[in-house]
């Protein structure tokens, strides 16, 4: 009546193979890490003391674990114990928690890119990929970090410059406080300490030990008592505590103090609703056929900054370039579009007022450079009221990373009688502009090329590639923060889940052209 059940003689298979089925994703990945190279991992291991987990075995494991939303070190050794998949992977062996985690976090470093690389390889020679084409975006991931533990660049600053202003003030009461002879001794040493704007801890600190041994002279002055106690104390510790918080911020506006790499963004996950800043990364992938070509993470809130160190990293970890980047507006500048020009790489990438052109406002307004007309020759504007702009001035400014935009001024010649002058402007005089040529033509070479048939179908499908991956990653896998904390831990995890997810994609993708093939 009953199929025969019994708890006295539960066994476990001796072959777990037999258990799982031909086409499952466990297999897809066993497959992917045993085609890899040995020595790719020799990286990881200098060798001496004692014999350590295969590395292919602890890979198959991790990239296996996150394919299944187990991102915790912990519950991968737990599955490891419990799970068939993956005790067939680790072949009954049981690393623990620690082992898995150093493997992961510490030992896989310098090789990890290296074991991606080689995968994406694989990727290309079964046609899934062919790194012609790159859609590049970015996402904000919140990171491991308390919300509330933050240190802005602003506030450092001007406490700073409190602080510095205080310390001078101090030592001018020293010398009013000192006789004739000792106040002689005094100035010549203050001069060293210089402008409060140039006071440096180094400088204070040896203010304050000229200080101490002028005391020890005079133990008896109270104020130069009282001054070398809350220099020592108070202040010194103070504005050593400013330096290393600017050093740590660098050229970012904040960090936070449980995970200083990482920086405060505007995150879209936002669960209250009032527009909190949260400690977090910006994720940058290319992907092609939604596999992931490449992967960064910066401490930079915005893409436009994120484009060219994504790019150098991507040839580094590949050895090659792309042949031409897909991206949306929020990578449309001079400094970019130059970037791939002097890379050979054909950009189709928008700009901020793309869209807006197309719109009637945007085209009936006159105020906007983009409707007036240029005359190469005289080098001259020509408003849409008919005033002729002369050129003025060449000035050149320079960005964070070094790169000069040159703009040329253009001033009108009479404004005042204009009709349309309140429309055109809101400046007391004449109307001026500052245009930078280049930017100018290489604005009019990208809208050619986004309303060429290649350069809209491109367009388009870059809204289902990588915005697809990032779906998957956030809401199909779960993860919306990073469990391990540094910029180079934290890259490793997003390494992590590129892999896994390339390797879940092979296995759908395989699964379908089989289906086709059958069909």
């Amino acid at each position: 009546m009953y199929i025969q059940y019994t708890m006295d003689q539960l066994f476990l298979p001796m072959d777990l193979e037999t258990d799982i089925p031909e086409n499952h994703l466990v297999r897809v990945v066993n497959d992917a890490v045993n085609r890899l190279s040995d020595s790719i991992f020799n990286a990881a291991y200098p060798g001496g003391g004692r014999h350590s987990y295969h590395p292919k075995m602890l890979t198959k494991i991790i990239i296996y674990a996150y394919t299944q939303r187990i991102y915790s070190s912990r519950q991968i050794a737990k599955a490891v114990r419990e799970n068939i998949m993956f005790m067939w992977l680790a072949a009954r062996q049981k690393p623990d928690f620690r082992t898995i985690n150093r493997f992961r976090s510490e030992r896989m470093k310098a090789v990890l890119e290296t074991v991606f690389a080689h995968v994406l390889e694989l990727l290309v020679q079964e046609q899934y990929v062919s790194l012609d084409h790159y859609f590049l975006d970015g996402t904000k991931l919140e990171a491991n970090a308390n919300r509330y533990t933050f240190v802005w660049k602003k506030a450092v600053v001007k406490h700073q410059a409190k602080l510095q202003e205080k310390v001078h003030t101090l030592f001018q009461a020293i010398e009013e406080a000192e006789n004739e002879e000792d106040a002689v001794h005094t100035g010549a040493d203050l001069p060293e300490l210089g402008e409060t704007s140039a006071l440096t801890a180094e400088k204070l600190e040896q203010a304050v030990k000229h200080l101490e041994e002028k005391l020890s002279e005079k133990p008896k002055d109270k104020t130069l008592k009282k001054a070398v106690r809350q220099l020592r104390k108070d202040l010194l510790p103070r504005l050593q505590k400013y330096e290393h918080q600017l050093q740590t911020v660098g050229e970012r506006n904040s960090y936070s103090k449980t995970d200083s790499d990482a920086t405060f963004m505007r995150m879209k996950e936002d669960h209250m609703r009032n527009g909190q800043l949260k400690p977090g990364y910006n994720v940058q992938i290319g992907t092609e056929n939604q596999f992931v070509l490449g992967y960064s993470v910066h401490q930079r809130p915005t893409d436009t900054k994120c484009l060219k160190p994504h790019l150098d990293h991507l040839e580094k970890m590949l050895g090659q370039k792309p042949k031409t980047v897909i991206a949306d507006a929020g990578y449309g500048s001079e400094e970019n579009y130059s970037y791939l020009e002097e890379k050979n790489i054909q950009g189709i990438v928008k700009y901020g007022t793309y869209h807006k052109e197309k719109t009637r406002t945007f085209q009936r307004a006159m105020g906007k450079v983009d409707n007036w007309s240029y005359n190469e020759t005289s080098d001259t504007w020509t408003c849409a009221a008919g005033q002729t702009l002369h050129f003025r001035v060449e000035r050149q400014t320079v960005t964070e990373s070094g790169y000069p935009i040159r703009t040329r001024h253009y001033l009108s010649e009479d404004c005042s009688q204009c009709p349309m002058k309140s429309i055109c402007t809101r400046a007391q005089g004449d109307r001026e502009i500052a245009i930078s040529l280049t930017y100018l033509r290489q604005k009019n070479e990208m809208r050619e090329r986004l309303r060429s048939e290649e350069g809209y179908r491109l367009s388009v499908r870059r809204m289902i590639e990588p915005e697809s991956v990032f779906g998957q990653m956030k809401n199909n896998r779960g993860f919306r923060r990073f469990l391990l904390r540094g910029l180079q831990k934290v890259s490793l995890e997003v390494g992590w889940l590129c892999l896994a997810h390339n390797l879940l994609k092979k296995a759908t993708m395989a699964e379908k052209r089989k289906r086709d093939q059958s069909g």
